[in-house]
């Protein structure tokens, strides 16, 4: 039987252990110049690169002190970077031309100009198992282009045959999974194959966009609008458990090292939640960053996070082929928050 005392200790490290797991704050905001749209940032810890989407470019920044340094264009329409360190390779997604761009890590040249993908290309990752980038088309047609990151050709197209398609991340053995915010679903394709394997519904969470993987414990994690968190075991795609989150999350990433997952949300929330056990999960803090930081970049050297956002004026009044309209992004106020201990 345990002695008060040592109960009491254990509570009191279990309490330490907590608060220090949950102390983030905002230390720093990285202004960029230009107006327009953003998207996805990618960190190369290694490098110590940050590149950050903005309507038409990469801006191309140093992690630490938040300089530029660079910029990747034209991308018009840029969304997303994937990285190929082994190649020192980069590809951008640029929705609005339809295209890839190949580029030198070190110098920041383009190397290519890949042509063309499906529909609006959005989320890019690459595969380090197959050896491939995946470039998440958007838009109506709803399916994956394939790219052989040596040569820079489009290799294969798996037909997701999805509603509005988002992110994707992969297991590392021979599975990718891609969140459908329309249909509400993981798609699941094989990555041998090109052929989609599954389709796993989120319910009662719906609009998922972020997602993350833990391979160990076999969860996945996504990210949905409205304000929750859905786990998934991995290998059946039967629903674990929800948790409560922000409102319309972007970014969604889970550090195995502390077994804690990131929520990055539009409405100005960024939540950690701490991952007790594979099948229960609590929300230890929610941070206030600012309105529109809903995509997010890990440093996995620092732990810091970085997320892009803006200052907005007021929403145009809706129409017919815009139900919803965002508001605009107001002139001049670009920046990336930057969370850390």
């Amino acid at each position: 039987m345990k002695s008060p005392r040592r109960t009491l200790a254990l509570l009191f490290l279990a309490f330490t252990a907590a608060a220090s797991a949950a102390d983030y704050r905002v230390i720093a905001r990285y202004p960029l110049p230009g107006d327009g749209t953003y998207d996805y940032v990618r960190a190369d810890s290694a490098a110590r690169i940050l590149y950050v989407a903005h309507a038409t470019r990469f801006e191309v920044l140093n992690l630490d002190s938040g300089k530029k340094i660079g910029e990747l264009s034209p991308c018009n329409g840029a969304h997303g970077v994937a990285l190929v360190p082994a190649l020192g390779r980069g590809f951008t997604s640029n929705g609005l031309d339809r295209t890839v761009t190949m580029f030198d890590l070190k110098t920041l040249a383009t190397l290519k100009v890949i042509k063309y993908t499906g529909v609006k290309p959005d989320a890019i990752e690459y595969d380090p198992e197959s050896n491939r980038i995946y470039v998440v088309n958007g838009g109506a047609t709803g399916d994956i282009t394939v790219i052989d990151p040596a040569t820079g050709a489009i290799t294969g197209t798996i037909m997701i045959g999805g509603g509005k398609l988002e992110q994707l991340v992969f297991d590392g053995h021979g599975r990718g999974f891609v969140n459908d915010e329309e249909k509400s679903v993981v798609h699941v394709f094989d990555t041998k194959t090109l052929t989609t394997v599954a389709q796993w519904s989120l319910a009662p969470a719906e609009g998922p966009t972020g997602i993350a993987l833990d391979n160990v414990h076999h969860r996945l994690f996504a990210g949905c609008g409205n304000e929750k968190l859905a786990v998934l075991d991995s290998d059946t795609g039967k629903l674990v458990t929800t948790v409560t989150i922000g409102s319309e999350p972007d970014g969604t990433f889970y550090q195995p090292a502390t077994g804690l997952i990131y929520s990055s949300n539009r409405d100005g929330t960024f939540n950690v939640i701490r991952q007790e056990t594979p099948n229960t999960y609590a929300v230890i803090q929610t941070l206030a960053t600012a309105y529109g930081c809903r995509t997010l970049a890990v440093d996995e050297k620092t732990g810091r996070i970085f997320m892009p956002t803006a200052k907005f004026g007021p929403a145009p009044a809706p129409t017919k082929e815009v139900p919803e309209p965002r508001p605009p992004v107001l002139p001049g106020t670009f920046e990336i928050v930057v969370v850390g201990k």
